[in-house]
């Protein structure tokens, strides 16, 4: 294993490891300090993070506003004063070491007021902000007004470029290193194009190579590129250390930096990444954002999988194939579809999936009347914690609506995250996860249940282990 020399990141010489950033109270203060202290990169969330009460407590994000827009504006005054608070954890933990980034997702709601709060209100204790899930051509001007360093996180050099063509050449100085993100590997959302296939991976050696040559051609050679998404094992990619034809690389350390003691993430979490098996995680495109994720396939998945199989396409006339009358729910609202598709209508029917949920595709799912109730009172409760959601058809628009109907087949990502990672069901609420979760069991440095501190882990990653 070749010697992990040390490489500037936001001004400073750290140990080229960065803790990867992810969403909802699963990389907090306190363990993104442990990264910092150790000599890393520690990356808290600062999407909708925790504050906490007089006694320690996480204070419960409860919304009072009667409109969707009140209850927007709530959430964004949760999410700065919770980035705030683990910025300041952060930054106390860390102990003068290291670097300390605050992870921000641009298609979140509220992503420039929250951003800018939160860089506000812990001035000075930042160094960093790594942003992705969409284009975030205003995080360079936002980044560079606060004079600290961005992180935009990206799938391609095509993404990069429209990137930096359009507003990050006017910021060059703060652009403190580019993330790739492998779209078929990495945990979370994901950055798969429509031309690129899902069940299809593509070596990222290539990719971000291309990257670099890009870069280079913008006389960005010396800022360094994350290689975000499948790092385990740094022997596996040590032919990527000191490469002159890839310049300065850092790793980012996703799946991994879960099963640490600093880690937030519940036990019954941690016990479930440990038994995990190849394939377990799930590449998907059930996300209100509309983008892929990668999630482990639980009960959670699983139920969003049979909602969809539930769904037939319909009309409101006698058209075409659609010919066969279907009466439904307790308006007997009239549909025409198939003969087909009216005779698996009504055996999911027999089998308790009474009511029908039209979807914006001119389809309908069939589901619960338990899980239908579900379903629309996450609706009529959103907070707008994303910038359009398919799911609730909000978004941050004068109309406040995406103009299209509410999907049914998708899910409220805020109320699950947020139960996800405050209790302890794993089954039942969605699980991000990177695809190399599995190796958590085969890993010697796990064995017998072994969990490491933040420092541990850095140290045995170091190695090439």
């Amino acid at each position: 294993m070749k010697v992990l020399n040390p490489i500037v990141i936001s001004g400073r010489e750290v140990l080229p490891l960065i803790e990867g950033g992810k969403g909802i109270s699963i990389t907090n203060g306190r363990c993104s300090g442990a990264w910092a202290a150790a000599g890393g990169v520690g990356t808290f969330s600062g999407v909708n993070a925790d504050s906490y009460d007089a006694s320690g407590q996480a204070i419960p994000q409860i919304y009072r506003g009667r409109t969707r827009r009140e209850r927007h504006q709530e959430l964004i005054a949760y999410a700065i004063d919770g980035g705030v608070t683990q910025a300041r954890l952060a930054h106390e933990a860390a102990g003068g070491q290291g670097r300390v980034h605050v992870n921000v997702l641009w298609e979140m709601g509220g992503a420039e007021a929250v951003l800018n709060g939160i860089l506000e209100g812990a001035k000075g204790l930042i160094h960093g902000v790594t942003c992705g899930a969409g284009m975030p051509y205003r995080l360079g001007e936002i980044a560079a007004r606060h004079r600290v360093f961005y992180y935009p996180i990206v799938s391609s050099s095509r993404a990069f470029r429209a990137l930096w063509k359009r507003a990050y050449h006017r910021v060059a100085d703060w652009l403190g290193g580019v993330v790739y993100e492998d779209p078929w590997l990495a945990g979370g959302h994901n950055g798969l194009s429509n031309s690129e296939n899902p069940s299809e991976p593509e070596p990222p050696y290539p990719r971000v190579l291309e990257l670099r040559q890009d870069m280079r051609a913008s006389g960005l050679g010396h800022v360094p590129i994350v290689m975000a998404g499948g790092v385990w094992f740094l022997r596996e990619w040590q032919d990527w250390i000191d490469n002159a034809e890839l310049g300065p690389i850092a790793f980012q350390i996703g799946t991994r930096a879960l099963l640490t003691r600093e880690s937030p993430i519940s036990a019954a979490w941690k016990q479930r990444i440990l038994e995990l098996k190849k394939g377990d995680v799930f590449l998907n495109r059930f996300s209100p954002t509309g983008f892929w994720s990668s999630a482990i396939n639980n009960r959670f998945i699983q139920e969003l999988t049979a909602r969809s199989q539930r769904q037939i396409p319909y009309s409101t006339e006698a058209i075409g194939e659609h010919l066969t009358r279907l009466e439904l729910g307790s308006r007997r609202r009239v549909f025409y579809t198939t003969a087909t598709d009216a005779a698996r209508a009504e055996g999911w029917i027999r089998r308790g999936f009474t009511e029908a949920m039209r979807t914006p595709d001119q389809t309908l799912i069939f589901v619960t009347l338990e899980k239908a109730h579900q379903i629309r009172t996450d609706q009529i409760e959103c907070m707008g914690c994303l910038s359009q959601c398919r799911f609730s058809n909000w978004a941050q628009s004068e109309t406040g609506t995406t103009g299209r109907k509410a999907d049914p087949r998708s899910f409220c990502i805020q109320k699950t995250l947020q139960c996800a990672a405050h209790g302890d069901d794993v089954d039942d609420e969605l699980i991000f996860s990177g695809h190399n979760a599995y190796r958590f069991a085969s890993d010697p440095f796990y064995s017998n249940g072994f969990i490491p501190s933040v420092r541990q882990l850095i140290e045995r990653v170091v190695t090439g282990d």
